[in-house]
């Protein structure tokens, strides 16, 4: 007796095409946002590298400033890329608060754990998650109060 397995095809073929369309739309995200990949890249190699001593580590200080800058411009990138692609998809501005506003807050206490618990020569802190939300929060006032005019002046005139 022969018999065929078309549910193994089916099964298969939704797969594949399950996930070809999880690849065309991560291609679009990297496409809507690639100063953000780049930057939460580099932000993240920052924080798990070892870094060298310098002058600027006996400036008091200097490291908190570093992160709220670093997380300043993570956010704000991804609220820039946010409203600057929102023309096109209509995105409702939830999904702004979700990934400019609380993913980075997330992201900045995912990897303080990590500091703490997963390497040697990095710790977490607590003040430095402060800084880094701090740098959040500053960037999404940004976004509230600066970003909607200056998006309106220079790039819709």
């Amino acid at each position: 007796m022969i018999s065929f397995n078309f549910g193994a095809k089916i099964h298969n073929y939704s797969y594949f095409c399950a996930r070809f369309v999880k690849i065309l739309m991560m291609k679009a995200f990297i496409a809507r946002y690639p100063l953000s990949i780049a930057i939460i890249l580099l932000v993240t190699f920052l924080s798990f590298f070892k870094p060298p001593h310098t002058e600027m580590d006996k400036v008091p200080g200097i490291d908190k400033l570093v992160h709220t800058a670093m997380y300043f411009v993570m956010a704000g990138l991804l609220w820039w890329e946010f409203f600057r692609g929102q023309r096109k998809t209509h995105a409702p501005m939830w999904h702004a608060w979700i990934g400019a506003f609380l993913c980075p807050l997330l992201y900045g206490g995912i990897v303080e754990l990590l500091q703490e618990y997963c390497t040697e020569h990095r710790g977490g802190e607590w003040l430095d998650f402060g800084a880094n939300s701090l740098g959040v929060i500053i960037a999404a006032l940004v976004a509230k109060f600066l970003l909607p005019q200056l998006m309106k002046k220079f790039l819709h005139p």
